[in-house]
């Protein structure tokens, strides 16, 4: 058995970044990696950081254009905080070793992407950014003496006594468990995208952290918003690969068989994907194509190579796209510091849920969300207090975290970009519970939003405006976060 005053499970961008930041608080830490460091879902992230850093940008514009993507959805608060934040964590990386993509006077490089209405998402590395933010982290981890990380090995159960949570249970790849025993427990494990059976996600980013939390007891909120990223590669080769907005920032356009463009290629993401959707439903051969023919693709340079590989010349060949499962923006809810509703567990980045992004995410601000966010919940988790004496049992065998083929299949063509009540309903009796947990929320919200639409309710409804599903301990209902 381990000791540590917190446990961290997931080594991503949030959870690294807690991880360090707890250790700075002087905790000693336990991080629990199902891969080896540097190898987690953050590392593919295309997307940079949103940071009001421009002289000509604010806080609070930021605030606007992420009140403004979130369709009304938004916890005002939790949006406050990230734009208010967002630019110390991107100084607080550079002095942990990060270096960003700078213009040719030496200052910082900020791209544009939908939804921003200015200039300010930074990169590193181009689209590598996730890439060079986690290599620099996890060699951070790797060498800080108060951080024990456990690689290439799996939290299976949370260890819940009574009301609190007091630690987990992981599984080394022998086969061995070794219990956790930790004042605080930190969840980032990432999203639940891959539930879907298109997606741009890795295979591993099924929700597990939700399925632990909610075994345990603990809020779920806003599972019925889930992102679907208008440019995923549509090809028999590396289909679904993700092509990040910051590409059509940079002038590529959005083309039908005609070569006709047919939306504003820097709307929201629920408006362009839907925008696809529609030109794709129009006719059985229907295609979309993104044009990058006019983009310095040396900018891109891994998404140049994984369209080579597919056989494409993005200077020469129309790209073909269409949407996939991108971002949950739902998840465990939590308060503006990831405490969640057990005592004892927080969750942050995208398997969280703090109301932040409401029905629709803003474009790079979920890089933001887990610095901001994981640099609030390490400072709470050492703040916990002590366990107490009688801990009980350690857990015993959890949740199985991994859906069968056949619920991907249903998620992607009855919980999909667009859905019914007739569809959600068929999702009920689902066999595994995390998508029964998504389906009920769906239809708890009767009404089209953001990145939920339901096709039996087309409109907002403006009774709803400010109010979030809540999952508890099986059963729906609104409520209004402060």
């Amino acid at each position: 058995m381990l000791r540590a005053d917190v446990a961290v499970v997931g080594a991503g961008a949030a959870g690294l970044y807690a991880a360090l930041v707890a250790s700075r608080e002087g905790a000693r830490v336990v991080l629990v990696s199902r891969s080896p460091l540097a190898e987690s879902a953050s590392y593919w992230a295309q997307g940079g950081i949103a940071a009001a850093l421009a002289v000509y940008d604010s806080p609070e514009r930021h605030l606007a254009d992420t009140l403004a993507a979130g369709r009304g959805a938004s916890r005002p608060s939790a949006a406050r905080v990230l734009c208010e934040e967002s630019p110390e964590s991107v100084r607080d990386l550079e002095s942990l070793g990060v270096h960003f993509d700078a213009d040719r006077r030496g200052d910082l490089a900020l791209g544009l992407e939908g939804g921003h209405s200015v200039r300010r998402v930074v990169h590193a590395g181009g689209s590598a950014t996730g890439r060079r933010i986690t290599r620099e982290l996890s060699a951070r981890a790797a060498l800080d003496d108060r951080i024990e990380v456990l690689e290439s090995s799996t939290a299976s159960a949370l260890w819940r006594a009574g009301d609190r949570c007091v630690g987990l249970r992981a599984e080394r790849p022998s086969g061995r468990a070794v219990d956790v025993l930790a004042r605080a427990t930190i969840l980032a494990t990432g999203g639940a995208a891959a539930l879907w059976e298109r997606t741009t996600n890795p295979p591993g980013a099924v929700g597990a952290g939700l399925t632990l939390a909610e075994h345990v007891g603990a809020d779920l909120a806003d599972l019925e918003f889930v992102q679907f990223h208008p440019t995923a590669l549509a090809s028999e080769a590396n289909d679904g690969f993700l092509i990040t907005e910051a590409i059509r920032g940079e002038g590529a356009l959005l083309l039908d068989d005609a070569g006709e463009r047919f939306v504003d290629e820097l709307a929201p993401r629920d408006q362009v994907a839907l925008a696809i959707q529609q030109v794709l439903a129009s006719d059985p051969n229907a295609r979309v194509f993104l044009d990058l023919r006019s983009i310095d693709m040396t900018h891109f340079p891994n998404i140049a190579a994984a369209l080579h590989r597919a056989g494409l010349d993005p200077g020469r060949d129309p790209i073909p796209v269409a949407p996939a499962a991108h971002y949950t923006m739902g998840g465990i809810a939590t308060d503006l510091d990831g405490r969640a509703s057990l005592e004892g567990l927080l969750a942050v980045g995208e398997c969280a849920c703090n109301g932040l992004h409401g029905a629709n995410r803003l474009a790079s601000n979920s890089l933001a969300e887990c610095f901001v966010f994981g640099r609030r919940a390490g400072v709470a988790a050492t703040a916990a207090p002590p366990l107490p004496d009688d801990t009980g049992p350690p857990p015993g065998e959890g949740p199985d975290p991994v859906p069968p083929a056949a619920t991907r299949a249903a998620l992607w063509r009855l919980v999909g970009l667009e859905r019914t009540a007739e569809d959600l309903r068929e999702v009920l009796d689902d066999p595994f519970p995390l998508a029964r947990t998504i389906a009920a929320a769906a239809l708890t919200r009767e009404e089209s939003r953001g990145a939920h639409q339901r096709r039996d309710r087309p409109s907002a409804d403006r009774a709803l405006d400010g109010k979030h599903v809540v999952v508890r301990r099986g059963e729906a209902r609104f409520e209004r976060w402060d």
